[in-house]
């Protein structure tokens, strides 16, 4: 079968297709006939050899971390009623680029009917993350919400979470092209935090956040802080424009603002089942719709990790098989 590895650390060049035994699935597995796989920023920063302090991974690797797809064979102690089904599942250090996959049976959560595998793929880590953080920071109707780098794969469900339970989303991202999605989003308001005075329109607009989720960092997402109402809670989990935006937390403390980390998104695989399941459910009822910007297929895993670094991809980049 084909698989796709990391060769060494380096630029989207060193993602190398080549052939691997077929799998065979052991006591307890199954092999996952993988229709699409996820692809994340974070393995973009892996692939470059920048992830060595939270991932200890060296090349040669597989990267992908998660796969939909239909369960081809099942292994010694496993329902039988498996083979067959449509499945979305982590696959871990296992690799994810791949046409299938061989996963522990336990990991596997049915996809509903109404959800297409490719929404699926793409609620598999962003709508674990999404409803994770909602569950921490919780959201009340009427609540003012700022969503930084609003027009990725994370964001997109957040701005479409929190407008489903009736609170007011401002959306930060970065040109016309995210704003308008964001628009067709069901953002209330959307402002493009690469202008200078970013934070000055939305304080117009809409006053100080009562809520801000930054996917964003650096120095977007330490503007951000700013907009955060004394009482009001912030959470620093994403790092595209630099490093965390943790606030200092002593200023914290002083204006009673809640922070929360990546730290505090690091699910136990039962907390992370939980997630996922509510984010397929959602999906399924039409509450949410996953921000899909492009597809790669398998042998062009390069084009999908440069598409991802250059900023270029509206919502999630993922890999067809």
């Amino acid at each position: 079968m084909r698989v796709v590895e990391v060769t060494a650390f380096g630029g989207p060049e060193v993602l190398a297709l080549t052939e691997a035994p077929e799998p065979v699935p052991g006591p307890g597995e199954v092999v996952v006939e993988v229709a699409v796989a996820d692809v994340l920023w974070v393995e973009t920063m892996i692939r470059r050899g920048q992830g060595g302090t939270y991932f200890p991974v060296r090349p040669p690797y597989r990267p992908g971390v998660g796969v939909a797809g239909t369960v081809g064979a099942v292994g010694a102690g496993v329902d039988p009623g498996w083979a067959g089904r449509r499945v979305v599942t982590r696959t871990d250090e296992r690799g994810g680029y791949l046409e299938r996959a061989v996963v522990p049976a336990d990991g596997l959560l049915p996809v509903p009917d109404a959800v297409p595998l490719t929404d699926a793929a793409a609620l598999l880590h962003d709508g674990v993350t999404a409803f994770g953080l909602l569950d921490l920071v919780p959201v009340r109707a009427g609540d003012r919400v700022l969503v930084t780098a609003a027009a990725g794969g994370l964001g997109a469900v957040l701005v479409q979470q929190v407008r489903a339970t009736g609170g007011f989303v401002v959306a930060a991202a970065r040109g016309p092209a995210k704003l308008a999605a964001l628009r067709r989003l069901g953002a209330d308001l959307v402002v493009d935090y690469h202008e200078p005075g970013w934070t000055d329109r939305v304080r117009a607009a809409a006053g100080e956040m009562d809520v801000v989720f930054d996917g964003a960092g650096g120095d977007y997402g330490r503007a951000a802080f700013d907009l955060v109402r004394a009482g009001g809670r912030f959470s620093a989990h994403g790092t595209p424009a630099g490093a965390f935006a943790i606030p200092d937390p002593e200023v914290a403390r002083a204006r009673r603002i809640t922070v929360t980390g990546i730290a505090d998104v690091q699910f136990t695989p039962e907390q992370a089942r939980g997630h996922l399941r509510a984010a397929l459910d959602a999906a399924a009822a039409g509450r949410i719709t996953p921000l899909i910007g492009q597809t790669f297929p398998l042998h062009r895993a390069a084009d999908a990790h440069r598409a991802v670094e250059g900023r270029t991809v509206i919502g999630k980049a993922l890999l067809t098989v």
